[in-house]
């Protein structure tokens, strides 16, 4: 069942404003990468998340992967570590279950290299185009969605009482990437799985950030807290008018990209005087190099083509302005005056 708008409003009152950044390890590409028992780098999150610490964050977003669950006892053992870091720096993670963006075609085990200078080459979706086609259109073999079921269930249930974790993000952007109301289905499945189970903590899926009305309206219909994305300055202040319709505590899950104006000096006074919690793209640039924009997606394809890839150890490359992201790999920022900016309008 979903919250009550006093039992969200008293829950949020609660919480200190949360402040924080989607976080990937420099040394991953993806979900998958981050978490399987081969690449998870637990040297490599214990030291970013102090400098996220030392930057004032109380929080983070961390995306999992149905396809983690395939090896579950893995997967949880590394999950675990994770949060017992995050639980040593006072950090309270919101942890995404399905997701629509960016390349369609997930496989576990080795993940592809890095293409040189684009954005989120290697990120997958969970669970993939073709599983949320196959949903859409009813053909989906049944073991297929049970195990998709399992996933989101599990996951819940094993978790659900675990102080840890801040809040749960059940589908990132459903019908992104072309996808559109085909998603439809399977997050109606999920929302129908996620309340069944009902942790303790908030479920959300996004609104603003979402693709089709019919997805908004099941999101605003069932989320506990109303989460958005907003990336261009000029749409921040007249989102956060129009969501305080609903009632309820807002988190904007995304945001902060320089070329767009929603800069952390632009958009920081903003969140704080509304008591929105935030939540921008990036930590450090590393294999993911969202600190080029989204135009060099399209220059994928060629540098695949021309076999530009970046190998381990090879420096990553920096566009004059960044995009998302922070800090390089040596902890120094992008912008000082930035990192500064941030831990005082934190602390004040």
């Amino acid at each position: 069942m979903k919250w009550s708008k006093e039992k969200a409003n008293s829950w949020y009152e609660e919480q200190p404003w949360l402040v924080g950044c989607n976080f990937l390890p420099s040394t991953a590409i993806n979900q998958l990468e981050m978490f399987q028992e081969d690449t998870f780098d637990e040297k490599t999150i214990k030291r970013e998340l102090d400098w996220a610490k030392e930057l004032g964050f109380n929080s983070l977003r961390v995306y999992l992967h149905d396809l983690l669950w395939s090896k579950k006892d893995k997967f949880k053992k590394n999950f675990e570590r994770f949060l017992d870091i995050c639980a040593k720096r006072k950090i309270r993670p919101i942890i995404v279950l399905f997701d629509d963006c960016h390349r369609p075609y997930p496989k576990l085990g080795k993940q592809p290299l890095p293409v040189k200078g684009v954005h989120n080459s290697g990120w997958k979706q969970s669970p993939g185009m073709a599983l949320v086609n196959q949903v859409d259109e009813e053909k989906i073999a049944l073991k297929d969605l049970n195990r998709l079921k399992e996933f989101i269930q599990g996951t819940l249930k094993d978790y659900s009482k675990d102080d840890r974790i801040l809040m749960w993000d059940i589908y990132n952007e459903p019908g992104q990437f072309g996808i559109g109301d085909k998603a439809l289905k399977l997050l109606q499945y999920t929302w129908e799985w996620a309340l069944e189970i009902r942790p303790s903590q908030p479920l959300t899926s996004c609104l603003d950030g979402s693709i089709g009305d019919e997805i908004l309206k099941l999101n605003g219909e069932n989320s506990d807290l109303i989460t958005f994305h907003t990336y261009e300055a000029e749409k921040l202040e007249p989102t956060i008018q129009r969501l305080k319709k609903f009632g309820r505590p807002l988190i904007c899950t995304e945001y902060m990209a320089r070329e767009f104006g929603t800069t952390f000096e632009f958009s920081l006074p903003i969140f704080k005087k509304e008591k929105v919690g935030c939540y921008n793209w990036g930590f450090v640039a590393g294999k993911s190099q969202t600190h080029f924009g989204w135009s060099t997606i399209l220059e994928l394809q060629d540098k695949k083509n021309k076999g530009e890839f970046l190998k381990d150890h090879d420096a990553i490359p920096e566009p004059e302005e960044w995009f998302h992201d922070i800090f390089r790999i040596d902890g120094s920022p992008f912008d000082e005056k930035e990192t500064k900016f941030i831990k005082k309008i934190i602390n004040d």
